[in-house]
């Protein structure tokens, strides 16, 4: 039997982690209400209460009629170009992090662990910093005020962390099957297709929603490098704050806040365990 103490101390950590849970839930809640309430309803009483009239018509207005920045159009637009932009950069900067990571950690060459320290600095640097850099290479390019400038922003930024990942994971491999591979005369790019690709799902997704969900929601580049109908949703909601700061409409704040969170949050709900899984692969081996 567990003493009392025992019993106490688990009591206390469920309490603990239950609190936790509730106050980091606690906002979205209150968003998720708010979007379907009207403007009217949250003046006269709060911003948080229960909906007395569902206003399910928020979402539609917010999706494909509401007026940022003098096109009325919603946030529709803006989404596609989330999209536009999240996923090639996520596929992109996965691929080419796990060559980077497999050609760090098997291909053992002179130097080697000075460009992996170059590559993974880029980790701990401020994205402030980069600012400036990526203005005169996007200006050069003539890619400011694009997509693609984006993506490309997106694609090298996430080099850093997805060769990080891959290259930790890819140390276990074993040496043995590498030697094997060369002795059969398998090349770079054939061993990386046929034996180290085959044995990296753990961490390329892994990759793939830290990358997913990093970039969707990144809001400083796409505040700062695009304007008008090139902006990602991040940056069009505050446009949208802005349409609205005369007269407040919370309801249609919300709804809009509700909806661009929604695709990282289904990659989370539906790749969260393999996400788990793919940590807990790389940590062990």
């Amino acid at each position: 039997m567990r003493s009392p103490a025992a019993t106490l101390g688990r009591w206390a950590i469920h309490i603990a982690i239950w609190g936790l849970g509730i106050a980091y839930l606690v906002p979205l809640v209150v968003v998720v209400l708010n979007s379907l309430r009207s403007a009217e309803e949250i003046t006269q009483t709060s911003m948080i209460g229960w909906p007395h009239i569902w206003e399910f018509s928020n979402y539609i207005q917010v999706w494909s009629t509401y007026c940022i920045a003098q096109t009325c159009s919603g946030i529709r637009p803006y989404m596609l170009n989330s999209a536009a932009v999240t996923i090639p950069a996520t596929l992109i900067s996965t691929l080419l992090g796990a060559v980077a990571g497999y050609a760090i950690s098997l291909w053992r060459f002179k130097g080697d662990r000075w460009i992996f320290g170059l590559v993974t600095a880029g980790v701990f640097l401020p994205e402030q910093m980069r600012l400036i850099p990526w203005t005169i290479v996007l200006r050069d390019l003539g890619m400011t005020n694009t997509i693609a400038g984006l993506v490309m922003i997106h694609t090298i930024q996430g080099l850093s962390f997805t060769t990080l990942f891959c290259r930790n994971y890819y140390m276990a491999i074993p040496a043995d099957l590498m030697k094997a591979a060369h002795i059969d005369g398998a090349g770079f790019f054939r061993i990386f297709w046929r034996i180290v690709l085959p044995l990296s799902p753990p961490i390329l997704i892994v990759t793939v929603i830290w990358q997913f969900t990093h970039i969707w929601n990144e809001f400083l580049y796409g505040v700062t490098f695009t304007t008008g109908q090139q902006q990602p949703v991040t940056a069009a909601l505050i446009a949208l704050s802005a349409a609205v700061a005369d007269v407040p409409q919370h309801g249609l704040q919300s709804a809009a806040v509700v909806v661009a969170a929604l695709p990282p949050l289904l990659v989370y709900l539906f790749g969260g365990r393999y996400f788990v899984r793919g940590l807990t692969a790389g940590a062990v081996k």
